[in-house]
């Protein structure tokens, strides 16, 4: 029982030291002998609990949406009994707050923009198991927001959910410009939050104005 406890935690201190290193410098310019020193475990561990250091890199990638997914979970904005309007401000505030977190979890947004960049074989994986499911939640709001009045085709919801998305990210990968311009606008929660209502609102005139034009 004590074995297996030691066990865990070393596994455990690996994947939160190998999910740092990989954050800052990505998969291809980390080593396994400053991940082990990161996790103060011994240079042979990567082998013994992941096999390789690509493993290990996919099973980083899954335990950081894992745990974004835990401090950040997205059942306000799933949830149908809700206006869709609330629906929509709460996928794009889960999504800012994913983005912009400063603490360890901060690292799943740089990931997320790593692989967005270089995409390595590992993407797949979190592609199926957690970035498509939050594509199809942001596809079903849009859905309930232009009713069944409007048809529009796979590839226009694609545009509209990528339009939304892009509003977020733009707040990661433009942050050293924000930081040094006009950084209030992140500035704490409540400021992400005004953010995240804005993008909102401005998304939601966007919908609204394709519901006038195919009346």
């Amino acid at each position: 029982m004590q074995e297996q406890a030691v066990h865990d935690q070393a596994r455990e201190r690996l994947l939160s030291g190998a999910l740092a290193i990989f954050a800052e410098k990505g998969f291809r310019e980390a080593t396994v002998r400053e991940i082990c020193a990161r996790a103060d475990v011994n240079a042979a561990s990567v082998n013994y609990y992941f096999r390789s250091k690509e493993a290990l890199y996919a099973e980083v990638l899954e335990f950081a949406y894992r745990q974004a997914g835990e401090r950040y979970p997205d059942d306000k904005a799933r949830d149908s009994s809700r206006p869709v309007e609330e629906r929509l401000f709460y996928f794009v505030q889960n999504f800012l707050q994913r983005l912009l977190d400063d603490t360890h979890l901060g690292h799943h947004g740089r990931l997320f923009a790593r692989e967005i960049a270089d995409p390595s074989n590992a993407w797949n994986r979190v592609l199926d198991t957690s970035v498509k499911p939050r594509c199809a939640l942001l596809h079903d709001i849009i859905g309930v927001v232009l009713g069944p009045t409007i048809t529009e085709t796979e590839l226009d919801r694609h545009r509209i959910a990528l339009s939304i998305v892009g509003q977020c990210l733009v707040y990661h990968h433009s942050r050293s410009l924000i930081d040094r311009t006009c950084p209030e606008v992140i500035a704490d929660n409540d400021e992400i939050d005004r953010t995240a209502r804005l993008i909102t609102e401005f998304s939601l005139a966007g919908l609204r104005g394709l519901k006038v034009e195919n009346p």
